[in-house]
């Protein structure tokens, strides 16, 4: 790991080109509009940046889509183009040839494009027509040729990546949940302080379930819901890696969001973040946890740790539900991540635009991260008792992460929140002087070993490695994937006169 110290104390300064950046692919369009209308102009980008007050370089990089105008500017660039501000953000390219190069602009920035490892083709108006049409066929054709190689794994990656665009568009806050979860606690007392097991018992008997603790609960479930009879059978003391509370939440989730079973794996995964989601907005209600905070947030002592402690639940639970909150109530925007001891994403989430690595289609669980990342360097640090807090210069900017990590049944798991530099201030430990340095998606970074190392081994070695077959498994079938129904069914019976 490459650290950088100071003795000073004082915050690190970022590196530039930070996160922030909204909808690159709106910004292609606008781009390749504004060229096309400053060009059916007769205008220079000269003309053009004394009409609008701009410089000619400024204009340059909107034009290339490497730059977002900010309202005023666009405005002025509607008026010295001629047109109204909706004809200027419009959806429509406005000509053949700008379809294609702002295709070509799209795919080359593409997760696919760049796992190629192929140089950029620069668009301009010297690239021939018949060129952008067989670079963009191309690209239609290998993402076609991907799509038909795609096994049950793929389909379900492309459900999670659309999943996480839906939680990034809202950054990641439900307020119709937050107001149902809200309602359910005024309705049962609770009103302060860390919810309870006796409480969430009194969510379920207000809800009309019984509960009931076995010892022979499906090896496939958490918990089992028997609509009939109006139980919930959970069970006890076997199941370590789950707060039971959670689980007892997430079973009367399903119930109060008024889930059908599920038509698709895509169904199957958006009604499992919801009641993980209402789980959370109970185990931490909205008013109390935001007042909290706010308060941290104004004494610049942010700390996921705090969270944790104050409401009683485990790191993960605290840093899923800041994700929930930072953007909506604090305007921090953040990224989560789960990593696996082996260096793979576990689940990861951001609307901070943070370089996670994707495979072509988008999918971030199941990839490799950076061995320079807080969540890949904090399981090299011996002192687990304290939050290990890390700044990292990456190719979208300046980063400052903490982590800690865990052990659970499937092995050890770092856990990370992560804000851009801007949003440091705000945060206890802002003072580390750890810092790294990540090159990624560069495979010279960490993904291809050193040249000495190279050198010395290169066609000397030969590792057995450890097959997953889960790796080479299609996904479980049945509309909740990997439980046995015929398990579950005699479960039922067995326990229904009971």
């Amino acid at each position: 790991m490459t650290n950088v110290g100071w003795n000073t104390g004082e915050t690190p300064t970022p590196r530039e080109g930070g996160a922030g950046a909204k909808g690159e692919l709106d910004i292609i369009s606008l781009g390749r509009r504004v060229r096309h209308l400053r060009k059916g102009l007769g205008l220079t980008l000269d003309d053009l940046g004394e009409l609008v007050g701009a410089a000619p370089s400024q204009l340059s990089l909107i034009e290339n889509g490497k730059r977002e105008p900010k309202l005023g500017l666009l405005q002025g660039l509607a008026g010295a183009l001629g047109v109204g501000l909706e004809q200027l953000l419009g959806a429509e390219p406005p000509s053949r040839r700008a379809a294609l190069e702002i295709e070509l602009e799209r795919a080359q920035r593409g997760h696919l494009y760049q796992s190629l490892g192929l140089p950029t083709v620069r668009v301009s108006s010297r690239l021939s027509t018949e060129v952008l049409e067989s670079l963009v066929g191309l690209q239609h054709e290998l993402e076609r040729r991907l799509d038909e190689q795609s096994a049950t794994p793929e389909e379900a990656r492309r459900a999670n990546t659309e999943l996480r665009m839906e939680m990034r568009e809202r950054n990641n806050y439900y307020p119709e949940i937050e107001r149902q979860a809200q309602e359910l606690l005024a309705k049962v007392g609770h009103n302060h302080g860390p919810l309870s097991h006796h409480v969430a018992a009194d969510v379920a008997e207000h809800l009309g379930f019984d509960l009931h603790y076995v010892g022979d609960l499906p090896h496939s479930t958490r918990s089992v819901t028997d609509l009939k009879n109006r139980r919930i059978y959970l069970t006890q003391g076997q199941r370590s890696d789950h707060d039971p509370r959670s689980v007892l939440l997430q079973a009367l989730g399903h119930y109060v969001l008024g889930h059908q079973t599920p038509r698709s794996y895509a169904d199957f995964l958006r009604q499992r973040v919801y009641t993980n989601y209402f789980a959370a907005s109970l185990l931490m209600p909205e008013r109390a946890t935001v007042d909290f905070l706010k308060e941290a947030k104004t004494a610049k002592e942010l700390a996921i740790e705090d969270i944790r402690d104050a409401f009683s639940v485990s790191y993960e639970t605290a840093a899923h539900r800041f994700t929930n909150l930072a953007t909506e109530h604090l305007g921090i925007t953040t990224h989560f991540q789960k990593v696996h001891e082996s260096g793979i994403i576990h689940k990861a989430y951001e609307n901070d635009g943070v370089n996670f690595p994707a495979d072509h289609t988008g999918a971030i669980e199941g990839q490799a991260v950076c061995r320079f990342w807080t969540s890949r360097a904090v399981f090299d640090v011996p002192d687990k008792f304290r939050a290990f807090n890390q700044y990292t210069d990456t190719a979208a900017g300046t980063y400052w992460c903490t982590a800690r990590t865990e052990r659970h049944s499937s092995g050890e798991y770092s856990l990370s929140i992560g804000v851009p530099y801007e949003h440091v201030k705000w945060f206890r430990g802002r003072e580390t002087t750890e810092r790294s340095l990540s090159r990624c998606p560069d495979p010279g970074c960490c993904r291809r070993p050193p040249a000495e190392l190279s050198a010395q081994w290169s066609g000397h070695a030969w590792p057995s490695t450890r097959a997953n077959s889960h790796l080479l498994a299609a996904m479980p079938q049945g509309a909740f994937p990997g439980v046995d129904e015929t398990e579950v069914y005699r479960f039922l019976a067995a326990h229904e006169g009971r």
